[in-house]
């Protein structure tokens, strides 16, 4: 009974979870080097040394590049001075030489921890500061970031003719030749706490990466526990652990084998999330996440994954894989263990294949270590009953017997995956603005399965491989129940109720048949006049989607704009539109306080040929404009340098910022804290007319 209750949750928080989303973050050629300058001084001889340490797959070009070579060369200049001489040129480690088949041509760069020199002679008998510039292009095999500059200044001592080697360097906090470095955001940093700022710059993209590397592990971990409930892993547990506890001459040994072979679980399903990440990459994989047909093409897998689950078919890995690892496992010792966990890999792909693939594909948008986080958390929740069940044998007794109720799991997952999927083919609707799938439609699909869903569990419907029921257990009743529950609260939403527990899902309220509910009273009513151009945007608000048009209308009316930088697949757009947009002392502001513009920059409708063009929208950064899109992605990158939504901006109607910052989801989540911001910007805006 605790074994069936523990399903019942598992199932719950699968059927009710929030799939984990990501948020683009604009790569910075500073987040992937890191420099620190110093002099070393003899006399009237001295030396100018960079410190450079670029992180791991990423290079910068060296001083002196091959002919023909398209890349930036390194730069480290000393501004001429009458106090110094610069005796040579720069002074470098040995370069990697490399032929680049793609881009037909030589490159010759640097990468990890290295030193660049300039020496000078010192010709002034008085303290100066010296001051020089270090520029660098950031590389990796797949694309290079713009150029940037670092502005440095060094104090040195005078050369007298009677005075020794005196150094200065960066090993003492408030030393008189304390390094300052401008930065991209202005500020100045010393060389003995560089490391210290560099990490504080980066924290918050910190804090983000850890909360959503977390989400990931949980929801993996989840879904390994799902996958050891389906039949063909579940009864993998008995016969495995029979078989090491039998095999093995002592209870110790067995225990040991047992988790060996969980631990290559771990092992194998590992090696396949890094294999993912380096065959297709994440870069590429997140630029995908928005992309309409990865949308599609991924509705479409789900789809087959679905009815593979509901027992149409089945996915199978090929034979000759399964009987070469099966052969292998009759050799013992540590490679036979490994083996064994290997054709449970490959036995099990039926069943494990779709979460898997699944896990994968979010993971790997996600990018760096993610999905190595992912599969870990999937392996380690399909590999803990092994050694577990290894060391207490006795718990044996407690686990259910094999039955029906394993491909019962099966098609619940099934049906979970196939709701799922619509949510990908409404990414790409949304993102092309076709109006095929609205809210009204996507509510009536997942009615559709949720009910049918509930049917299934009751006993109503019976699937191929379905055993017959006699009676309904309690934990199939409460899952039955459950998903009955969820259908009752879906369908005031096809009249325009706001659904704030699945939001993130069907598309918004405004992207419906009827925008203002059945009757005009769903999600709130517009009772200010609609200006031309305007339509219902969150909580029926009227929003422009051109700026150009909302800054117009700003000056007819007097009203600041409100620029809400979104995209159609944000989730956390549609979390602050359902929970904090609709606040008392908030609603009220944005209805008839200001002007609203919403520019999505997921949007794939083209731009008039006259506006499609190509920007440098960061220095040595070029795009072509095709799309709406790309053109309020470039704006927000170069007025803003942030990629990230939603961003939130308040301006005056002649379009300059008022300068309250920018609010966005990470800080403002919280009403109180949006309405200050907002209350700030009101104020100040009062204050100048």
């Amino acid at each position: 009974m605790i074994q069936r209750s523990l399903l019942s949750f598992l199932l719950f928080v699968a059927f009710t979870g929030t799939f984990f989303t990501t948020q683009a973050q604009i790569e910075l050629p500073e987040d992937k080097v890191n420099w620190s300058f110093s002099i070393e001084q003899n006399g009237c001889e001295a030396t100018v040394i960079a410190k450079i340490k670029v992180v791991e797959h990423w290079h910068i070009n060296a001083t002196k590049l091959p002919k023909g070579s398209f890349g930036f060369p390194t730069g480290f200049e000393l501004k001429a001075s009458a106090n110094f001489k610069t005796v040579g040129g720069v002074i470098e480690p040995k370069p990697i030489e490399k032929y680049d088949e793609l881009a037909d041509e030589n490159l010759a760069y640097h990468e990890g921890s290295f030193q660049l020199k300039r020496k000078i002679k010192i010709t002034s008998e008085k303290d100066f500061e010296l001051a020089g510039t270090f520029s660098f292009q950031t590389c990796n095999d797949v694309k290079c970031l713009p150029d940037h500059t670092v502005n440095f200044k060094l104090k040195v001592k005078g050369c007298k003719s009677d005075e020794a080697a005196v150094a200065t360097t960066d090993e003492t906090e408030g030393s008189e030749d304390t390094l300052t470095a401008s930065t991209a955001g202005g500020s100045a940093v010393t060389p003995d706490k560089e490391e210290e700022t560099n990490e504080a710059a980066k924290e918050p993209k910190k804090k983000e990466s850890d909360g959503s590397l977390l989400t990931i592990f949980l929801l993996s971990f989840l879904s390994g526990l799902a996958a050891l409930l389906t039949p063909c892993v579940f009864p993998m547990i008995p016969m495995t652990v029979s078989f090491f506890t039998k095999q093995s001459k002592s209870k110790a040994e067995g225990i040991r084998n047992a988790i060996i072979y969980g631990v290559s679980i771990i092992v194998i399903y590992i090696l396949l999330g890094t294999v993912v990440t380096a065959v297709f990459g994440a870069e590429v994989l997140n630029e995908m996440s928005t992309n309409p047909t990865f949308n599609i093409v991924f509705f479409l897998i789900l789809v087959v994954f679905a009815v593979s689950f509901l027992g149409a078919f089945e996915i199978r890995m090929p034979s000759s894989w399964v009987n070469k690892a099966d052969s292998n496992a009759d050799k013992g010792g540590l490679v036979g263990i490994f083996f064994m966990a290997l054709a449970l890999a490959l036995v099990s792909f039926s069943c494990t294949g779709p979460i898997v693939g699944t896990l994968l594909v979010q993971a790997a948008s996600e990018g760096g270590v993610a999905p190595f986080i992912g599969m870990f958390g999937f392996s380690l929740a399909l590999a803990l009953p092994f050694g577990l069940f290894a060391a207490f044998p006795g718990w044996m007794n407690t686990l259910p017997k094999s039955g029906g109720w394993l491909n019962s799991v099966k098609v619940v997952l099934g049906f979970l995956e196939l709701a799922l999927a619509f949510k990908f083919l409404s990414n790409a609707d949304l993102a092309l603005q076709a109006h095929y799938l609205e809210r009204e439609i996507f509510l009536a699909i997942w009615i559709a399965i949720f009910l049918v869903l509930a049917m299934y569990l009751f006993g109503m419907i019976r699937l191929p491989h379905d055993s017959p029921i006699e009676k309904i257990s309690v934990g199939r009743a409460m899952i039955g129940t459950t998903s009955l529950m969820f259908v009752i609260y879906m369908l005031p939403g096809m009249w325009g109720a706001p659904l704030n527990l699945i939001s993130a899902f069907p598309p918004p309220l405004h992207y419906s048949e009827s925008p203002q509910g059945v009757g005009g009273s769903g999600g709130g009513s517009r009772d200010h006049n609609e200006a031309a151009g305007t339509h219902a945007g969150p909580q029926n608000i009227n929003v422009f989607n051109d700026y150009d048009k909302a800054l117009a209308y700003a000056k007819e009316v007097g009203k600041p704009l409100f620029v809400d930088f979104t995209g159609h697949n944000c989730v956390n757009c549609r979390k602050m539109e359902m929970t904090v947009w609709g606040q008392p002392g908030i609603i009220d502001v944005l209805k008839n306080d200001v002007v609203i513009v919403s520019l999505h920059v997921d949007e794939r409708i083209a731009l008039p040929k006259s506006e499609q063009k190509e920007v440098e929208y960061l220095p040595g950064k070029k795009k072509m404009l095709m799309t709406t899109g790309d053109k309020w992605t470039v704006k927000e990158i170069m007025e803003y340098e942030k990629t990230t939504q939603p961003l939130y901006v308040m301006q005056t109607p002649d379009g300059k910022d008022i300068p309250i910052g920018t609010a966005d989801y990470e800080n403002h989540r919280d009403p109180a804290a949006f309405k200050k911001w907002l209350d700030d910007g009101m104020k100040i805006f009062k204050e100048k007319q």
